[in-house]
């Protein structure tokens, strides 16, 4: 396994617990050190049992020696979690010094397999680089997607709804089917561009819906109407479909949306054909990341010198990662419109702020609240629908609080004295979406 992330680790881990015997290797010897001791770089729920269990049982090692890593080894995953820069474009020099490595050490009859999420033709790139430095060496390739879910990883790992297999060698692509016996799910087995493709259109669809969704909020709360009902209602439509991801708030962070996107608007404009759909896509939801700060302009008029307190710095719930978290992209707006932030999180991983300090990183919510002019709630932790609200609106100097996750019941908050603002609940809640969180 090469690379030793959020993607590298969950696969490590389950495949050790499936019976593999998985060899994890990363360059970062301070990281390799911790591992091995059992102390994990990053919450995700069950890993450090899972990678624990696997120690202890002998069927998973690591290593930051390319050698150890790869001899003998029948299968070579490449699980780097690819990282994108300021503009969510992919940086793909880890994966391609990956190709460099496997160039050298890689053992005839291997199998390399691509998990990380890269753009189309990479796969073929890597192929390319190995052979170029090795003629002679017999390898096959495959690229089987990631279907990582953050804070629900090794669940979707063990139950994924299918499995995309990529190659355009039949025998590589019966190997990897025969590595991921145990887990259960319909193979979709397809040519190693389409994999790649797949890939693609899967996160574009869904951060279309996203953006639909918040396009479609912001125009109920103009008319006066409740996008949580609309979305109900919607669901319950079978061209629609009950799973479909149409809850308005914040739209989507993390780079792993918008990565995909740029990458096929950049072939659209290659193709000479463009992509406007895309390209309307990303404009929404570039605009969305403004609600909080629009919401509390609206209810505090002018931001300069108040405080608003922060709920959640993580780009989602059940992890620890800040890595393009739209928390830390609001608290930069409201402090250039003169606010001062106060901020809790609970997994907060803040070295990866070690720059940051536009803001008071507090223990609790409490103190967050405390002589704050605003609340935000902008992480879906599931502890911030269960605060004690009465002691909040106590403790804050204006009871203003904006829920851009839409966690809260507004007519509750509302009858308990707060001038609640939600995403795309209008000037009323009707009774039949109170705790509505679907």
């Amino acid at each position: 396994m090469i690379g030793l992330w959020h993607l590298g680790l969950v696969t490590s881990a389950c495949l050790a617990d499936l019976g593999r015997t998985i060899v994890g290797f990363d360059t970062a010897q301070e990281l390799i050190g911790g591992l091995r001791s059992g102390r994990l770089p990053l919450f995700e729920p069950g890993l450090d049992a899972l990678v624990e269990k696997g120690i202890a049982e002998g069927r998973l090692s690591f290593t930051a020696d390319p050698q150890e890593a790869l001899s003998g080894a029948r299968y070579v995953i490449v699980a780097y979690d690819t990282t994108v820069d300021e503009s969510d474009e992919s940086d793909l020099s880890q994966v391609m010094g990956a190709a460099s490595l496997m160039a050298e050490h890689l053992e005839d009859g291997s199998v390399v397999i691509i998990s990380s999420q890269v753009p189309v033709g990479t796969s073929e790139l890597i192929q390319a680089t190995i052979r170029r430095a090795r003629p002679s060496l017999e390898f096959g390739i495959a690229c089987v997607p990631e279907n990582l879910r953050l804070g629900q990883a090794i669940e979707r790992f063990k139950k994924p709804d299918m499995i995309v297999i990529g190659s355009d060698d039949p025998a590589s692509a019966v190997a990897v089917d025969a590595l991921l016996t145990g887990v259960d799910a319909p193979r979709v087995v397809v040519g190693i561009r389409t994999a790649e493709m797949t890939k693609h259109a899967l996160n574009a669809f869904l951060a279309t819906c996203i953006s639909f969704a918040n396009e479609m909020a912001n125009l109920c709360d103009a008319a006066g109407a409740d996008a949580l009902d609309v979305a109900r209602a919607l669901r319950l439509d079978g061209r629609v479909g009950p799973r479909a991801p149409l809850r308005p708030g914040l739209g989507f962070a993390g780079g792993t949306l918008a990565r995909d996107l740029k990458t096929l608007r950049r072939l659209g404009e290659e193709d000479g054909n463009g992509t406007p759909l895309i390209n309307g896509v990303l404009m929404v939801n570039e605009q969305q990341s403004r609600v909080v700060a629009r919401k509390l302009t609206e209810a505090c008029g002018s931001l300069e010198g108040i405080t608003v307190g922060v709920l959640g710095l993580t780009y989602k719930p059940g992890t620890s990662t800040l890595r393009r978290s739209v928390a830390v992209e609001i608290i930069g707006e409201l402090t250039a419109l003169g606010a001062a932030v106060k901020a809790y999180d609970p997994r907060a991983n803040r070295e990866e702020l070690p720059d940051i300090a536009n803001f008071e990183f507090c223990p609790d919510a409490g103190a967050v609240a405390e002589a704050s002019d605003a609340l935000a709630i902008v992480t879906e932790w599931p502890e911030f629908r269960d605060l004690d609200f009465a002691a909040i609106k106590k403790s804050m100097r204006i009871p203003v609080l904006v829920d851009a996750q839409n966690m809260l019941d507004a007519k509750e908050m509302t009858e308990m004295g707060f001038q609640y603002f939600g995403v795309g609940r209008g000037s009323t809640v009707s009774v039949g979406s109170m705790g509505d969180k679907s």
